[in-house]
């Protein structure tokens, strides 16, 4: 089994993007990106739109041979949207690359009239029906029932996890739980993965209580003791003391808990969490999104922060 992160907030992006590779298919797990549209009330910085915009390309071409494709619900970093702003995935580019994989879907049940009529939009420019997926199994991939996007009735709706084995053993994909509620805790345990990527709680939030942040941190430590590779990313890391929580996590587990780009092997890039930094070190005029979403404007000089140098992928 390989598993490839695309994007995340680690990686410098909002989304849980993820490629799966077993023996005959390829799966690609919530196929969205986004930057956070506004963050104390600043857009965001020229350096991630150009990491956002190299992730981008990334998704798209991962897209070309997926023989599956998962969505896992219907918020703009996990889907191609109809409507996508200038740092989102726009389905228009990628409708294409669609037309063969086989799809697999949230249920299109309860959700809120701004959800539904994304999917559906989405659906007409992709060509494809969303016929809901939740309990769906087989031998090598099979899916959740509805869990909580966070806490139980989250105005957020709710999602489908993924389940995908092979020879190897069980990875597990349980996009925006955020360590709330003990019911995809459980369904985690029950499918005894090997290696689990999750959305951790979100720390930045200031209305997260102290009991909320406990109780995620309870129900990540039953993870760490029955998941040797454990994976927490996500709204977790929007902003540092997600890293703090990231390491404390691993000393009382006794064992590493990963972001994804430790996984990965890349460097930690939190640039949500950094953008008021960034602005100070680079300055950004006035206009400039304006000007970037026209097209008049490129990320050319910002491309370079701090030893690093983004580049599109060849």
């Amino acid at each position: 089994m390989k598993i490839n992160i695309l994007g995340s907030e680690s990686l410098g992006v909002r989304g849980l993007s993820c490629v799966v590779e077993i023996e005959g298919r390829k799966i690609f797990i919530d196929p969205g990106v986004a930057l956070g549209y506004q963050r104390e009330k600043l857009l965001p910085h020229p350096f991630q739109i150009a990491v956002g915009s190299r992730i981008r390309l990334e998704i798209v071409r991962a897209l070309e041979d997926c023989t599956d494709i998962v969505f896992s619900h219907y918020h703009g970093d996990h889907i191609p949207l109809v409507n996508a702003n200038p740092y989102q995935l726009s389905a228009s580019k990628v409708s294409r690359q669609f037309r063969k994989s086989r799809l697999w879907c949230k249920d299109l049940k309860n959700l809120s009239p701004a959800m539904a009529k994304r999917s559906f939009d989405l659906s007409q420019v992709l060509g494809r029906r969303f016929a809901g997926s939740e309990g769906y199994q087989e031998d090598q991939l099979c899916f959740s029932q509805s869990m909580p996007h966070g806490e139980a009735g989250s105005p957020m709706g709710t999602v489908m996890m993924t389940r995908v084995e092979d020879t190897e053993g069980v990875f597990v994909h349980a996009s925006d739980i955020q360590l709330l509620d003990k019911a995809p805790i459980e369904q985690i345990l029950d499918w005894k993965p090997y290696v689990v990527l999750a959305s951790g709680p979100p720390l930045y939030l200031q209305h997260l209580s102290l009991e909320k942040r406990k109780r995620a941190r309870e129900f990540a430590l039953l993870l760490a003791r029955h998941v040797p590779t454990l994976i927490l990313d996500h709204h977790m890391l929007r902003n540092e003391e997600g890293f703090s929580f990231l390491d404390e996590l691993s000393t009382s587990a006794g064992h590493k808990i990963f972001c994804t780009a430790d996984y990965m092997g890349n460097r930690r890039l939190p640039l949500e969490a950094w953008r008021r930094q960034l602005y100070r070190e680079m300055p950004v005029p006035e206009g400039w999104h304006k000007a970037y979403s026209l097209g008049k404007v490129k990320t050319d000089l910002y491309r370079k922060w701090r030893g690093l140098e983004i580049q599109d992928s060849p």
